[in-house]
């Protein structure tokens, strides 16, 4: 490990000035379950590292006028056991089932997963699906963006290195919307995602309404596939659609081919996991309504 500079601000304020005064030669540390693995190999000294674990300001789960707000600081954990998170996006419990091992869903944070921006992180799906929002603090302020647009390539985000990623946004009307979320992977634990998928929509006069079907690991970020989206779009409800938005899903990615499974493999996969995952919010959907 390299020496490097420690700097843990008490607010999110000197949090901004600390990333200012020394950017670009500074990081950001969280729960530190990836970025403490990558310090161990860097070759050169990432020069200071900030840490805002503790900052107040990226804590909590609340609802708010604009939504289901999250702190960029919650853990995995948190959000497997918030009673919020199982009421208004119970999609997110399951996609936090999947990420790591115990220790690292303990001190792993949501935001720390969107910034690192690996393309099979597991936590993108889901929240792409239900649209959600993130809230970017910087030396002039907050800025927010769509999620979608939040990704940029393979580890880069829209975060300028002065910039704190500060909360996670999921939209009023999108809050309780049916959803579903799947991971395939080599071993059902501690395995990275060969391929993942979530899916949402709402059903409104028997047809569907509002659908968003989001692929993560099959092209170098977290996409969203519209083409399946729009052949379900305004139709009525079946299944028949559901497998045809399935086999369009596939078109839209562009997954590797490596040893650990071959892209066609992987496009199998995105079939069935769009199919699954759109059945599984269909599913609750008509629970509630017979319900």
């Amino acid at each position: 490990m390299k020496p490097f500079d420690f700097v843990q601000p008490a607010t999110t304020d000197a949090a901004i000035a600390a990333l200012a005064e020394h950017s670009p030669n500074v990081r950001i540390l969280a729960g530190g379950t990836d970025y403490v693995v990558e310090l161990k190999f860097v070759t050169e000294s990432p020069g200071v590292v900030v840490d805002v674990s503790r900052l107040e300001d990226l804590k909590g789960i609340e609802l708010t006028d604009a939504g289901l707000r999250i702190g960029a600081g919650v853990t995995h954990t948190e959000i497997m056991e918030h009673p919020l998170i199982a009421e208004h996006a119970s999609a997110m419990i399951d996609a936090a089932h999947t990420v790591g091992a115990v220790q690292t869903r303990n001190l792993g944070t949501l935001g720390g997963n969107l910034v690192t921006c690996v393309p099979s992180m597991d936590s993108g799906p889901t929240l792409m699906a239900l649209d959600a929002q993130v809230t970017i603090l910087g030396p002039n302020g907050t800025r927010s963006m769509d999620l979608v647009e939040f990704f940029v390539g393979v580890r880069k985000t829209a975060l300028q290195p002065d910039e704190l990623l500060l909360e996670i946004i999921i939209p009023k009307e999108n809050l309780g919307k049916p959803a579903g979320f799947i991971k395939f992977g080599l071993r059902k634990g501690q395995a990275l995602a060969l391929v993942n998928a979530a899916s949402s929509f709402t059903i409104e006069d028997g047809k569907f309404k509002d659908v968003r079907i989001s692929l993560g690991a099959v092209a170098p970020v977290v996409i969203r596939a519209t083409k399946a989206e729009a052949v379900l779009e305004g139709q009525a409800v079946s299944e028949e659609l559901i497998n045809e938005a399935a086999k369009v899903s596939v078109t839209e990615a562009n997954p590797i081919d490596d040893f650990r499974a071959s892209k066609e493999y992987r496009n199998d996969l995105i079939e069935v996991g769009t199919r699954r995952t759109l059945q599984a919010a269909l599913d609750i959907a008509n629970s509630r309504a017979n319900g």
